[in-house]
């Protein structure tokens, strides 16, 4: 890892979407904690001029983060701009003398991929990418083999300490309480096990669909946009040992071993499901084949977790929007009929609010006999407003030079290798009504006892047994 300061921030495609909705708002955030004092160079070929980048700048922060007078005033002191074609080498003649004296520039491509191999061919040939780093969005190919030359491209023109692939779910601070709690927690270790763990449940459920985004969508799916990326990220943290040491290559290192230790999925494994009405959107295809619904059964061969069952579930258009985990436990050996339990579980949830919460049995109230009953014992935090975004926390990073949350070469090859061979067979897409939990196929990747399904508390009956 090259540890310095980058000390300018391009970032391509400015005047975007991504720009629009989270980059703004996390540069005014930098700005306001004492983060960001150099140079801001945003570069787009939209004809315009730096004050309607600033104005852009501005509305973006009136509509996504909140403007903030002083820090934005120094934010609009940072900025640059540089219009012009990516295709065409004046236009990084141009960058480079915006850039003045600043020798260690971090390059922030929010672009779609298709432009990644021309800006980066041209920020070799410009003498922009020397000492700099890169910055790259997800996704990263649409396969294994397009992963692979995308990562030729790059390391064409960086070396790999210098790569950094953006997978924003990692700058979120839920996703690495989940290593707080792991390694941070004496009691943690003795039950993350496999003697302990009867399996585990990861769900990403989003209320909503594709929300005017069919065009990418329906070239996407739900395992290319969040379950091979995302919740491969959650899972790497539920299963990875702990690293020899705290810097990022070691952290890392433990997430490419769990990837490794996966099978690459069969279609078995797998339920693919697909919302009525997701057809009449703008942009989808009538006859569309495309899921937006994934249900996946994983099995993880290693010394921790061999014989576990790991459950990804991930959809639009279902009951909640929500993000949680659920390991279920194996039930005791109890002298306690096996009837009258209701296995324990541990329930970690990642948004909208953090929730850690353990699922116990104990004593009716006023019960006569033994009676038992369910409950659960939890901590729980809401994000606070002041709390750092995903965006600014990756960037950040990223400027530090501080990899660990980002994903390296082998890793993201090794997610693509586990899901590549079912993508490219014609598995069938099941129908499902909007605001059920997917269709009535899943049935067939379900974990022991069913699914746990955020927000639904079981009706559990009162168990008893005469004294």
């Amino acid at each position: 890892m090259t540890n310095f300061q980058s000390d300018a921030l391009v970032f391509f495609g400015a005047t975007g979407d991504l720009a629009y909705k989270k980059i703004f708002p996390s540069l005014q955030a930098m700005v306001k904690r004492g983060h960001l004092n150099v140079p801001v160079v945003g570069v787009a070929k939209a004809g315009w001029n730096l004050d309607q980048l600033r104005a852009r700048a501005k509305d973006s922060l009136e509509k996504h983060g909140g403007l903030d007078a002083t820090a934005f005033e120094k934010l609009v002191g940072l900025l640059r701009y540089v219009d012009g074609d990516y295709q065409d080498p004046s236009t990084f003649s141009a960058l480079r003398q915006e850039l003045k004296d600043a020798k260690r520039p971090a390059h922030y491509l929010a672009i779609p991929p298709v432009l990644f191999e021309t800006v980066v061919q041209r920020l070799a040939e410009s003498n922009c990418g020397s000492g700099a780093r890169v910055i790259v969005e997800k996704p990263f190919g649409h396969d294994l083999a397009s992963a692979q030359e995308l990562n030729k491209v790059l390391l064409g023109a960086f070396g790999e300490a210098d790569i950094f692939r953006i997978d924003h779910y990692l700058g979120k601070r839920a996703v690495n309480n989940v290593l707080a709690f792991r390694f941070a927690n004496a009691f943690a270790e003795a039950f993350w096990n496999r003697n302990y763990i009867e399996s585990v449940e990861i769900t990403m459920a989003e209320d909503f669909g594709v929300q005017g985004r069919g065009g990418f969508y329906d070239q996407t799916g739900t395992i290319r946009d969040v379950v091979q990326n995302h919740l491969f990220q959650v899972l790497s943290n539920l299963a990875m040992e702990p690293p020899v040491r705290s810097d990022s290559d070691s952290i890392r290192d433990e997430k490419v071993k769990v990837l490794r230790a996966v099978a690459t999925i069969e279609e078995k494994d797998l339920v693919r499901g697909q919302f009525r009405g997701y057809r009449d959107e703008n942009g989808v295809a009538k006859d569309s084949q495309t899921e937006t619904f994934a249900a996946v059964k994983l099995e993880i061969n290693s010394w921790r977790w061999k014989g576990v069952p790991f459950y990804i579930r991930a959809g639009k258009c279902l009951p909640t929007t929500c993000t949680e985990i659920v390991a279920k436990f194996r039930k005791p050996p109890s002298l306690i009929p096996d009837s009258l339990l209701v296995g324990n579980h541990l329930r970690l949830r990642l948004s909208p609010e953090i929730t850690i919460a353990m699922g116990m049995m104990s004593l009716a109230p006023n019960a006569e006999g033994l009676a038992l009953q369910t409950g659960e014992m939890m901590a729980s935090h809401s994000p606070r407003a002041d709390e750092m975004d995903a965006y600014e926390r990756v960037l950040g990073s990223a400027m530090d030079g501080d990899s660990t949350l980002f994903a390296r070469e082998d890793y993201v090859e090794e997610a693509w290798r586990i899901v590549e061979p079912v993508l490219k067979k014609n598995t069938p897409v099941y129908q499902y009504a909007p605001q059920t939990w997917g269709p009535a196929e899943i049935d067939r990747v379900t974990p022991p006892g069913g699914w746990s399904n955020p927000g639904e508390k079981k009706a559990f009956a009162v168990a008893s047994e005469a004294a």
